[in-house]
């Protein structure tokens, strides 16, 4: 069967569509995003701008169209952190529905570390041993650990690279200048501070094979050595702390406009790599993680196999 699976995230809203059957690898067939930012829409009284919606609309029905073109047998959409904080999310959702058909489900911060972690355990099978996997995304840090598809511990924390790059660093698409140094220590303890609950549960757990996900982290092992995204799917990628501990000394000094010139640097998230270095650092030195292999499969093709299992075999 061909399914779609519409991502509505706090950077991008992303529609991914495959075609698949019970059992078997989901190969990709359509892939197309558009930057909305709704993260960085989010108003003063915590609810999404009427902008905002209207882009998410216009979007969610570009979305619906292009499905329809493709004759997917089946549309699965959902929505993460920015719409899930969002004081109108009620609202926001009903007019999706109203004006375009899609019915957006909002995964909870633990719904997304447990279908990031189903993704992550699939891709690198049972050999893998006990799991422990990173996700940062624009709102929000998933962790998760275990040995089976479902894990033992899975948690959210609002440690995203965009929120966290909005709230702490002042930074937006717009910023020419490097942010203060006291504005990265004090990036920096917030993390640690809010890291601690976490280093403590997953303590409890253990982890044969650390594994990372997300743009974020394909970002930061691109930027210390490892393949492009022009080697494919199966090249193996890493992220070594020590690596990373030398991309964030040097990437504080360079303004965030600067940043695309780097390689592997989208200039649609580059004033988030910052933020999302610090956040990836704290997480593996205080995990005492000397290194990650970075995963491509994460949330979509989680969710894509969730449905997949659902299905009857043919």
């Amino acid at each position: 069967m061909r399914l779609g699976v519409l991502d509505v995230g706090s950077n991008t809203v992303h529609l991914l569509v495959v075609d698949a059957h019970h059992g078997a690898h989901p190969w990709p067939a359509h892939s197309e995003k558009a930057v909305l930012r709704l993260a960085e829409q989010i108003g003063k009284d915590g609810a999404l701008t009427k902008a905002g919606a209207d882009a998410l609309v216009k979007t969610a029905a570009d979305a619906m169209a292009s499905a329809a073109r493709l004759v997917t047998d089946d549309l699965l959409a959902f929505a993460t952190s920015a719409v899930r904080d969002a004081t109108n999310s009620a609202a926001v959702l009903a007019r999706v529905r109203n004006e375009t058909g899609v019915r957006l489900q909002v995964l909870s911060g633990a719904d997304e570390a447990r279908m990031t972690f189903l993704a992550v355990r699939r891709w690198f099978g049972w050999s893998a041993g006990r799991l422990l996997v990173m996700d940062i995304g624009g709102g929000s840090l998933e962790l998760a650990a275990g040995i089976d598809e479902d894990p033992d511990i899975a948690m959210s924390l609002p440690l995203g690279a965009g929120r966290l790059s909005r709230e702490r660093l002042r930074l937006d698409g717009h910023t020419s200048a490097p942010p203060p140094a006291h504005h990265v220590e004090e990036l920096r303890e917030y993390v640690e501070e809010a890291l601690d609950p976490a280093v403590a549960k997953l303590s409890e757990f253990g982890w044969d094979r650390p594994v990372a996900t997300s743009k974020t982290f394909r970002t930061l092992a691109r930027l210390t050595g490892a393949a492009p995204s022009a080697a494919g799917l199966w090249a193996p990628r890493r992220l070594h702390r020590g690596g990373l501990r030398q991309v964030l000394g040097f990437i504080r000094h360079i303004p965030p406009s600067e940043l695309p010139s780097l390689e592997g640097v989208s200039a649609s998230r580059a004033h988030q790599l910052l933020a999302g270095a610090v956040v990836a650092e704290a997480t593996m030195r205080r995990l005492d993680i000397d290194y990650v292999d970075v995963c491509p499969w994460a949330l979509r093709e989680g969710v894509i196999l969730r449905r997949l299992d659902q299905l009857e075999p043919a």
